[in-house]
């Protein structure tokens, strides 16, 4: 029997956003060959990314980086705050040192209430944790302080965030936008990430 804990990770790879950003460049520009390498571990965070960078990011030499993180750090807890914005400064400085430009996204909100749909029943626990960090403004203050160190480094923000919450502020139910509740969009919601970004390009 399998233990109750055990959680199936499934990862579309056509549905993901780089993917997605990958389909429109070849769309706007079809002779322009682009290469997008994705640096992203399930799971990971800023801290664990900063001590990573050079083998998964700067030896590829790239022209542009997006960085997006946040979920994840927040979840370690208030006290990991400080943490999360040094790790950020630490990455930012690494890129621009290097010659890539840069890009922030902000991700999705968590969920906002306790879905009856949770499957399997292990994750009720961490949709009750990160209910209270969305709800309760903590990882607002996340990605604020994000915000506010993009500003200091002048690199442009994808805010993708923001356009969650206006989603909400208008009555859209964000956690049933989530494929698994909890914190992880739907497929089609990549999409927006994916607009989003080439939007952020064109305006920078």
């Amino acid at each position: 029997m399998e233990n109750e804990r055990d959680l199936q990770c499934i990862t579309d790879y056509d549905a993901v956003y780089h993917s997605r950003v990958r389909k429109i460049f070849s769309i706007l520009f079809p002779t322009v060959p682009v290469n997008i390498i994705n640096a992203g571990l399930s799971g990971d965070n800023a801290t664990n990314a900063l001590t990573r960078i050079q083998r998964d990011v700067l030896q590829y030499s790239p022209d542009l980086t997006v960085v997006c993180f946040g979920l994840n750090d927040a979840n370690f807890g208030e006290e990991a705050l400080n943490k999360y914005l040094t790790s950020l400064r630490g990455i930012f400085k690494k890129l621009s040192d290097s010659g890539s430009e840069i890009i922030f996204m902000t991700p999705n909100m968590m969920n906002t209430y306790i879905s009856n749909r949770l499957s399997p029943p292990v994750l009720a626990e961490q949709a009750e944790k990160e209910k209270r960090l969305q709800t309760e403004g903590f990882f607002d203050a996340f990605l604020d302080g994000a915000k506010a160190i993009c500003k200091e480094f002048d690199i442009p923000v994808c805010d993708c965030y923001a356009k969650w919450k206006m989603l909400y502020e208008n009555g859209v139910d964000i956690t049933e936008l989530l494929s698994n509740k909890v914190n992880h969009p739907l497929r089609e919601m990549h999409l927006l990430f994916a607009g989003m970004l080439v939007n952020t390009m064109f305006e920078n």
